[in-house]
């Protein structure tokens, strides 16, 4: 394809796709993205299929875990903050007008 001389082609900086816009028009006029080299292969789909079901199960074992032990660290700095609170004098809160 012919470029007028209003065509400016350009290179995308972020995905290296390339881009040929027109000065006059204002708009892009041609888009065309890179080739990938890491493109996943149909024959693949299962063994990729399975290695993120394993992924995920693995994640939801740890967040499982991770919640087990969050129940008991719960518990316990409540009974620390309840035995801090029964260590402290009960004292009447200050307010503003008995400052004055």
């Amino acid at each position: 394809m012919s470029t007028l001389t209003s065509e400016i082609e350009l290179t995308c900086p972020c995905c290296g796709a390339a881009v040929v816009f027109d000065v006059n028009l204002k708009r892009i006029i041609s888009y065309q993205e890179p080739e990938r080299e890491n493109t996943p292969e149909l024959s693949d789909a299962h063994s990729i299929l399975e290695e993120e079901a394993a992924r995920r199960e693995s994640i939801f074992e740890q967040s499982v875990s991770d919640e087990k032990g969050r129940e008991a660290a719960l518990s316990k700095r409540f009974e620390e903050a309840l035995q801090q609170a029964k260590k402290e004098p009960v004292k009447r809160p200050a307010r503003d007008f008995d400052l004055d």
